[in-house]
């Protein structure tokens, strides 16, 4: 039997459409090996995990028209925006067409008509995507109108860096209103008015956001994102939440808090300095957001009731 032809170089990595002889260079029968694999009809790749999503994309890529862009939840998830673990759980990609073409139609993908006037970016890895505020108004057709505040808060706010500084934000309040303009009256408008109106800078993770929600829909004041806070030694300290007045520090504390060490005598650390301030520290959970709402938000009722006596208010 014949040795099989190598692969030339370039392909190694690359996504291809079978027609493109010229790039490619390969037989209809070298296309058919079983180290070429076939992610989409009519495309060809080597050595990409489509398994992931942006194997998935630069796989699909060969495929994009000019006038078409990765959209909805994949654009989202590309633009690092924060969504439930069921939505990044999904593999279908969403694409979309502008000026009135037909949107694709294949296995593994979801094809939408875009309005004329969305937005074009580029994601951190290189692909087209729709602009961040655009992709926030598609998400509405998929998040609750409280998720949908947690993306706009994470656009909004951009990545905390040390203490007060934050990176650049993706979009400013003011691409996010544009962008519902131009939403109009489509699927979830009154969820993104909603949103909109909810959303707050300085916010560092979405679980954070949810919380927030959460105390103002029991009707607490709502808290103060991000307070500082001086303790000793000269350090500002910067609660996710809280309401000064009562001297109450509310903190979020996820999956990180629990399995790293360092992060986990930090926390420690913190709440002692924060103590020694006189600042009552309430600390919170996924399962507070959840299966134990009612006995959470029980709880904080008791402990400002108990700071208002000791206030002597």
């Amino acid at each position: 039997m014949p040795a099989r032809q190598p692969l030339p170089p370039h392909l190694h990595g690359a996504a291809f459409g079978v027609n493109d002889t010229d790039w490619h260079g390969l037989s209809r029968k070298r296309l058919r090996a079983r180290d070429v694999d076939a992610p989409f009809r009519g495309v060809r790749s080597v050595g990409i995990d489509t398994a992931t999503l942006h194997g998935r994309c630069l796989a699909y890529e060969p495929l994009l028209g000019a006038n078409q862009l990765f959209c909805g939840v994949t654009a989202a998830r590309l633009l690092g925006m924060p969504l439930p673990l069921g939505v990044l759980d999904a593999t279908d990609l969403h694409v979309g067409t502008l000026d009135g073409a037909q949107p694709p139609r294949r296995r593994g993908v979801i094809g939408r008509r875009l309005p004329t006037a969305t937005r074009e970016a580029t994601s951190p890895g290189g692909f087209s995507v729709t602009a961040p505020a655009d992709t926030w108004c598609q998400l509405a057709a998929t998040l609750t109108r409280e998720q949908l505040t947690a993306v706009a808060d994470y656009l909004i706010s951009g990545e905390r860096l040390a203490g007060t500084t934050r990176g650049a934000a993706l979009c400013a309040p003011d691409e996010l209103r544009a962008a519902l303009e131009r939403h109009g009256r489509r699927t979830g408008a009154a969820q993104l008015r909603w949103a909109l109106r909810a959303a707050r800078r300085g916010v560092d993770s979405a679980p954070e956001t949810l919380l927030r929600l959460l105390l103002v829909a029991e009707h607490f004041t709502e808290p103060s994102i991000g307070f500082p806070v001086p303790v000793e030694g000269g350090l500002i300290l910067h609660p996710d939440l809280a309401w000064p007045e009562l001297r109450i520090a509310i903190e979020y504390e996820g999956d990180l808090h629990r399995s790293s060490a360092r992060r986990y005598r930090s926390d420690i650390r913190r709440y002692e300095m924060l103590a020694a301030a006189g600042w009552r520290v309430i600390r919170v959970t996924a399962d507070d957001l959840a299966a134990e709402r009612d006995a959470f938000i029980a709880r904080v009722h008791r402990i400002l009731a108990d700071r208002l006596v000791e206030l002597g208010r």
